[in-house]
Parts: structure tokens; C-alpha cells; sequence
């Protein structure tokens, strides 16, 4: 009862305390009547009710308090002996009480001596229970032996100063019971005793033990509770990828550094850092392989920085970093390790990976007094980073805002060109090198801007992909280069194929065989009259899905073109596996075939390489006739350049063939 009396509350302590004190009462007086029943005189005894229900009252109030002071949070001596001296005295009160209850005339007598220790047994061994009571709240290692004791020593307690007092008791001869007739018979009493004691003591037990259990339930319910409620709160602060904190955590995070900072007249850095090609990892090998490369870039991020220093995946490949630190070297430190970290390559799901990072970075209060500002200026600076070559780092300047707010505006165009229908083709001829006749044409890029006018790819394509729209865009050129080619074949011109050049994001892209088949089927167009250019750094950028994906357009039948051949580092053995076509030499080499033997030589080479392995040779960036007749003299199949045709939309390209044919 002490235990549940200590682990209520409110209106359930009160009831425990009433409950508790009425059972435990009613255990004393029930040990003390039981004894008065074994007593015997030669007389007729009873019991006067009234005197009887005080007595029981007595017994109740004693235990009332014992409850009371046991749960109390300290239990120092003097308030134990002032305990103690309360208790035994309603024992003693109780006994005594009792004993007035039977009338004898003459009254009864007592010995002093044993009067006095009856009631000095009673306060001691009260005092007893009631310390071992106490200490039993904070459990024990041998809890049950410890119950058992005190129940013996409160029994002891009861028992010593009920025999005591009885030892005590003088009864004068003649006496007779004024009780016997008109109080209570002994041996109702007797049965109301057993009977009522064993339904209360049986009631409180099993009630307890059932609160117990219930108590106990509820607190495993409770603490299951409280940490489903931290899971959900840490899931709704952090990244559920990477484990890192998430946006929400970030700015609150951000808000109690700015509150500091502003305190203390702090300062600290906020960086924001982009993966560079991680769309093209995403993209290539599927989602899959993407999320296990960012939990790798998070976990070389956790080692680059302080446990003190916060660091927060927004989305995507994007993630912030703040910084506890006072000074720009010590942030552009960091971005170095972080950079250098981020570079060197990474192994996912038996992939061999390569990305690289560009940062950021904003110093609170230099560039930014609220979160917005910083985030804006930070972004600000990474997006120059990209633009200044990507992997590396970049600190905010004031004339950094003016350039990320026409970007946004930029891309923001880029958005809607498609649906105004603003995005055109261009096509620049080629030539058979021998007889000069038109053999197709390259499909190239423009944007009519509304404002800008007409945009080369240069200043736009770089913002698709980083954005994901050269998919939306690829696929678009696609159809309309088939488009075209469906037009001038009904025209007569069955001899032309017309080229496309592939990004780097949409050739890894999974859907892009399907795409190119769609296209064809959609205009009518022969595989053999489609020519796919991807560059020569994509195609060996990884040489072993680049493969995978070049048998797949190779199946549907169309022509394989790699690009600006010479300008990466070819592999030949990866370069005679792949199923091309055509090779073509960069007009790098070509503009300068006129003054750099080494440029001749290399276009010699590339001419005779691709001679060796079937493949047809086209050279672009032809200028001049010298070029023209070098090219021709070794061996190209095909020619393409301003001297020949410049790039010009649809309907201006039959005059232009025509014109440039006859010349």
C-alpha cells in the first residue's frame, strides 16, 4: 500500500491513502480482538459496540499517518521518532480502547510497570516498521526478505504490546462484564472479525497487485511511447538517407547561431555545397546507386568537420555545412578538405564513381544578418564556383547577386521555352569530301529568347542540365531533327541523314533507346538515316556502361558518332569495342592544320586510325581551302565548317545546299 501510495497522484493518492490506511487499521484491530478472544474469564463477556467501532478508528488514524509519513520524500530522525511516538500510541490507544469496550465493574486495573512497557514496545517497534517502510520505496535487492522482516517486526510490534498490555490487566474479584448482555457476543465477534478482516485484507492485496501490474504496463507503455515520439521527432529533423539533420533542423540550428553570434558579436560561416555529375551517376546507374553514393559523401563530410559544426542535407545533392568558426581561413580550409575529400573517387555497389563538389560560402554578419540572406548569398557563391570551373570553393561578393538573379531568371525562361515553343533548330550541312555533294546535316540548338534574342547552347545548356530540363530538351531535338528529315526526304533528298548530338545526362539516361526508337517510329524515319554524336570524354567517362548503352542504340540501327575525337584520353582497346560509325576530328586540330605540324600529324593519325577500323571520318571546323584540300588529301569521308555551310534554320537550308553545291 505505501508503494502505491508513493506512486500516485492527486485524487488517486488520497484514495490509496484512505483504502491503505483502512486495510492496515483494520489488520491491527482484527490481531487485537482475535487475542481478546482467546482471553477467558469465568464470566460471561461481550463487547460494547460503540467502544469497539472507536477502538477500530483508532487503529485506522494510526495507520492513516503511517502511510502518509512512509511516502513522504525524507524521513529524518526526528520526524521518525515523533512517527514512531504517534504510531505506538495509536496501537496502545487501540488496545486500550478495546479493553474499555467489555465495561467491567469494577473497572480494570493496570500495572504501571507493564503499562509503560506495552506502550514503549508499541513506539519501538513502530518506529521500526515505519524506517523500513520507507527505505522499501527505493527497491532492494532482496526485496521480499525485507517485506517479510517488516511484517514481522509491525507484527511483533502489535502482538508484543497487545500481550504486554493484557500481562498488565488486574481483575478485581467479584467483577462482572457490563458488555455481556447488551454489547456484542463473542462469537459474532469472532466471525465478523475473520470474516471482514480476511475480505478486506484479500480485496486491498489483489487490488494492489492489479495496480501494480497495470502501473507496471503503463510505464512500459509510457517509455515505449516517449521513444516512438523521439524516432518520429528525430525522422521529422533529419534526412532519413543520410541521417543528416534536414532543412527544419538546419534553420532552427541557424537561428540559435545568429541569436548567439549577435549576443557575442560572433561570427561563423554557412556553406552550401553541390555535387557536380551527380545527376549523370543518378541517371546512368539508378537511384539505388545514387543514394549510396550520397551516403558516402555524408560520411566524408562527418570527417571533415567538428562535432560542434552542423551539417544538413536540403535535397537532392545538396547539402549546408555551418561552421563555428571567426575567420575566412579557417572556413576556406574546410572547403579544401572538404573539396579534396569529395574527389577522390568512390566505390558504390562494386561501381567505380567519380564526382566532385562545389561550395560556397557566406560569413555571418559580412554577408548576410538573416537566414534567407545567408542562404541566398552562400548559394549565391556556389553557383560561381560551378560557373568558374566547379571543384572548388568560393566566397559571396556583393556582384555575385546581380549574376545568380539573372541565372534564376535565365533558367526560369528555360522553363517555359518549350511550352512557348521558343527552342529551334539550326542545321549546318556536310559534305562528301570527294565529289562535294550533300550527304545530311547537323541538327544544332538555338533559343529565341524574348529578350535576349537568339542563344547558342553555350549560354544555356549548362542550366538544363544542372536543372534536368536537357532531357526535356534532348528529347525535343530529337523529334524535331526527325521531324525535319521526314520533311526534306518527302522532298526528295532520300540520300541525307541528319546527326544529333547527345548530352552527357540524357546518354546515361535509361530511357534514351527507347526514346531514339520512338522518334523514328513517330516520323517514319530508317535507323540508318539518324547519326547520335556523344563526345569523346563521354563515351570514356565510364567505358564500361558507356558500352552497355552504345550496343543498345547500336541495336535499334542507328549511326554512332563520337565527337571531338583526340581531345580526352582514349583508351584504343575501349575505342575498337565501341560499336561506332563515324569518328569525328575536333576543330581544335583543324583550325590550326595550317601552322602546326604536331596538329597535322595528330589529324594523320586519327585519319589513319579510323581508316584501319572501318569507321568513317568526318572533320568540322573547316575554314579555308588549304584545310578543305589537306583533309581531303588524307583521306576524310566527310566535311563540315563555315567555308562549306554555316548553320541556318529549316527552311533556309535547301538555297544554302543548293548555293553552296553549285560553288
Amino acid at each position: 500500500m505505501a508503494g502505491r501510495v508513493a506512486l500516485a497522484h492527486g485524487n488517486a493518492k488520497r484514495w490509496w491513502l484512505a483504502g491503505g490506511a483502512f486495510a492496515m487499521g483494520l489488520g491491527i484491530w482484527s490481531m487485537h480482538f482475535i487475542g481478546m478472544l482467546a482471553f477467558s474469564l469465568p464470566i460471561p463477556l461481550g463487547y460494547d459496540p460503540l467502544i469497539t467501532l472507536l477502538s477500530l478508528l483508532a487503529a485506522v488514524i494510526a495507520s492513516a499517518f503511517a502511510l502518509w509519513l512512509v511516502c513522504q520524500p525524507t524521513l529524518p530522525f526526528q520526524r521518525l521518532v515523533f512517527g514512531a511516538l504517534l504510531m505506538g500510541s495509536g496501537i496502545a490507544a487501540m488496545h486500550y480502547t478495546g479493553m474499555a469496550a467489555m465495561r467491567m465493574l469494577p473497572g480494570i486495573r493496570y500495572d504501571p510497570s507493564l503499562f509503560a512497557l506495552s506502550i514503549a514496545v508499541a513506539v519501538g517497534a513502530s518506529g521500526a516498521a515505519l524506517w523500513i517502510a520507507f527505505r522499501l520505496r527505493y527497491g532492494s535487492p532482496h526485496l521480499k526478505l525485507v517485506r517479510c522482516g517488516a511484517a514481522i517486526v509491525m507484527g511483533g510490534a502489535i502482538v508484543g504490546m497487545h500481550y504486554t498490555g493484557m500481562a498488565a490487566s488486574q481483575f478485581p474479584l467479584g467483577s462482572f462484564c457490563g458488555a455481556a448482555n447488551s454489547g456484542i457476543a463473542t462469537n459474532w465477534l469472532a466471525l465478523l472479525v475473520i470474516v471482514v478482516t480476511l475480505a478486506v485484507l484479500a480485496i486491498a492485496l489483489i487490488v494492489s497487485v492489479l495496480d501494480s501490474r497495470m502501473a507496471a504496463r503503463t510505464a512500459v507503455l509510457a517509455e515505449s511511447l516517449a521513444e516512438a515520439n523521439h524516432e518520429l521527432m528525430h525522422l521529422a529533423l533529419h534526412d532519413n538517407l543520410t541521417k543528416l539533420p534536414n532543412r527544419l533542423l538546419l534553420e532552427d540550428r541557424l537561428a540559435q547561431a545568429i541569436h548567439k553570434a549577435g549576443r557575442d558579436h560572433g561570427r561563423f560561416a554557412l556553406m552550401f555545397m553541390d555535387l557536380d555529375g551527380f545527376k549523370a551517376v543518378n541517371d546512368a546507374y539508378g537511384h539505388h546507386v545514387g543514394d549510396g553514393l550520397l551516403i558516402e559523401v555524408a560520411d566524408r563530410i562527418r570527417r571533415c568537420v567538428r562535432a560542434q559544426d552542423t551539417i544538413a542535407r536540403i535535397g537532392g545533392d545538396e547539402f549546408v555545412l555551418m561552421l563555428e568558426t571567426a575567420s575566412p581561413d579557417g572556413a576556406a580550409a574546410v572547403a579544401e578538405k572538404l573539396v579534396e575529400a569529395i574527389d577522390q573517387p568512390f566505390t558504390v555497389q562494386r561501381h567505380a564513381l567519380s564526382v566532385s563538389a562545389s561550395i560556397g560560402i557566406a560569413i555571418y554578419p559580412d554577408d548576410g544578418r538573416d537566414q534567407r540572406e545567408l542562404m541566398v548569398n552562400a548559394d549565391a557563391a556556389m553557383y560561381h564556383a560551378k560557373d568558374s570551373g566547379r571543384n572548388g570553393y568560393c566566397f559571396f561578393e556583393a556582384s555575385m547577386n546581380a549574376n545568380a538573379q539573372a541565372q534564376l531568371q535565365l533558367l526560369h525562361d528555360l522553363r517555359l521555352a518549350l511550352s512557348r515553343n521558343e527552342l529551334v533548330l539550326h542545321y549546318q550541312p556536310k559534305f562528301d569530301a570527294l565529289g562535294g555533294n550533300v550527304v545530311g546535316a547537323e541538327a544544332l540548338l538555338r533559343w529565341h529568347h524574348p529578350k535576349q534574342g537568339l542563344i547558342s547552347p553555350a549560354g544555356f545548356l549548362e542550366h538544363a542540365e544542372r536543372s534536368g530540363l536537357v532531357l526535356q530538351i534532348g528529347e525535343w531535338v530529337l523529334n524535331e531533327a526527325c521531324r525535319q528529315m521526314r520533311v526534306w526526304h518527302d522532298q526528295g533528298h532520300c540520300t541525307w541523314s541528319i546527326a544529333v548530338n547527345l548530352s552527357a545526362l540524357q546518354f546515361a539516361h535509361a530511357s534514351l533507346p527507347a526514346t531514339v526508337e520512338t522518334a523514328l517510329s513517330r516520323h517514319g524515319l530508317a535507323p540508318q538515316q539518324l547519326t547520335l554524336e556523344i563526345t569523346e570524354t563521354t563515351a570514356m567517362r565510364d567505358a564500361e556502361a558507356s558500352l552497355i548503352i552504345l550496343r543498345q542504340l547500336a541495336a535499334t540501327g542507328v549511326n554512332i558518332s563520337i565527337d571531338d575525337f583526340g581531345t580526352g584520353y582514349s583508351s584504343l582497346l575501349y575505342l575498337k569495342r565501341l560499336p561506332a560509325n563515324e569518328l569525328k576530328i575536333d576543330r581544335g586540330f583543324v583550325n590550326e592544320l595550317a601552322h602546326d605540324s604536331d596538329d597535322a600529324a595528330i589529324v594523320s593519325a586519327i585519319v589513319a586510325l579510323g581508316q584501319t577500323l572501318n569507321l568513317n571520318i568526318v572533320a568540322e571546323g573547316v575554314e579555308t581551302r588549304a584545310q578543305q584540300e589537306f583533309l581531303t588529301r588524307l583521306g576524310c569521308d566527310s566535311l563540315q565548317g563555315y567555308l562549306l555551310g554555316r548553320p541556318v534554320p529549316a527552311a533556309d537550308f535547301p538555297s544554302v545546299v543548293a548555293t553552296e553545291s553549285a560553288g
